[in-house]
């Protein structure tokens, strides 16, 4: 094994099959955030859904704030059976599937409306990423958490265009998310989500990159002072379960996971957008919004068009495949 050694493995099977024994089917999750969290509440209306729909035969326990597994062990820890399911950042699967970054590509999604249609349960580009996951890791994706749209943050000075971006050390979370920023003239620096707030206070950035609900989540109007709403990536976290856990499940079973996942994927979808704009209005009196016009945006579009020909050569004919998937959901 790579991240996890067998005895870490064996040591937390022993653990969370002390803590759950059940008669019934308990579905063991882990989750890197509080149980508070979006993620944390769609995973306990999963969990309510089956309960009812299966009479109480069907449950969750919620392991959260990273109590078993890290965010970057996820995978790992679910495709090898260490725990049956949990939640992951999409990107945590490149490893596997490097097509999975075609989410992070600039300005690929046009709108909301197209984002949706991209990302839904069925989609094109869906089928052939949840069934790349499932072939590599032996993890099922159940349903797509949707955690926001990307923003950038700044000090002092409002990134509008560009020529703003140009020579300013940028944080970032992703190799593509890391050619975006080159493309627009920035110097990429990966950063973890826990260490932006110091980051920015002690400048060893000068740009922000992350989603709206970590601006209010993380404070981080206490370190930058200007938000940009460019919007041009998603951010996209996975719920999946563990295959031989899955199918050995009653047909009867597998149904009712199958449709609370898409009940609960399309409730957060929903959910995620208005919490965004709410987030938005509460900080906006702490810091400057700033919104592109069509003009400025037009040109980040132009700045950034060689990105997905990049990943393409770099991440082979899936890449290819969903990048167009991607943009037929548009048509």
């Amino acid at each position: 094994m790579n991240s996890l050694t067998k005895g870490a493995v064996a040591a937390t099977a022993l653990f969370i099959s002390a803590v759950s024994a059940s008669a019934d089917t308990t579905i063991r999750v882990t989750l890197q955030l509080p149980e508070t969290h979006s993620l944390g509440q769609n995973w306990m209306a999963f969990d309510e859904i089956i309960r009812e729909r299966s009479g109480g035969e069907l449950s969750i326990q919620l392991f959260p704030s990273a109590q078993l597994f890290r965010d970057n062990e996820v995978p790992e820890a679910v495709g090898s059976g260490a725990i049956d399911a949990g939640s992951a950042f999409l990107g945590r699967f490149t490893g596997a599937v490097p097509a999975v970054d075609v989410i992070n590509l600039p300005f690929l999604f046009e709108d909301e409306a197209h984002l949706r249609a991209a990302t839904a349960t069925g989609s094109p580009m869906r089928e052939l990423l949840d069934a790349a996951v499932l072939e590599e890791t032996g993890a099922r994706v159940l349903w797509w958490q949707a955690f926001g749209r990307n923003v950038y943050l700044s000090d002092e000075q409002a990134i509008r265009t560009p020529a703003d971006m140009e020579g300013q050390r940028v944080r970032t979370y992703g190799r593509v998310l890391g050619w975006t920023i080159e493309a627009l003239g920035g110097a990429p620096t990966l950063i973890s989500g826990s260490e932006q707030f110091l980051a920015y206070q002690q400048g060893t950035v000068d740009i922000g990159m992350t989603g709206v609900s970590a601006v209010r989540s993380r404070s981080l109007y206490e370190v930058m002072d200007h938000m940009t709403l460019s919007f041009d990536s998603a951010i996209e976290f996975v719920a999946v379960i563990n295959n031989d856990f899955f199918e050995g499940l009653s047909d009867e079973e597998q149904q009712i996971i199958l449709e609370a996942a898409a009940e609960v994927e399309q409730q957060l979808r929903d959910a995620i957008y208005t919490e965004e704009d709410d987030a938005i209005a509460e900080v906006s009196d702490r810091m400057t919004v700033v919104e592109l016009t069509p003009d400025e945006r037009a040109l980040w579009v132009e700045a950034t068009s060689g990105v997905a020909d990049r990943f393409v050569e770099d991440a082979g004919e899936l890449a290819a495949e969903v990048v167009e998937a991607a943009r037929a959901s548009a048509r």
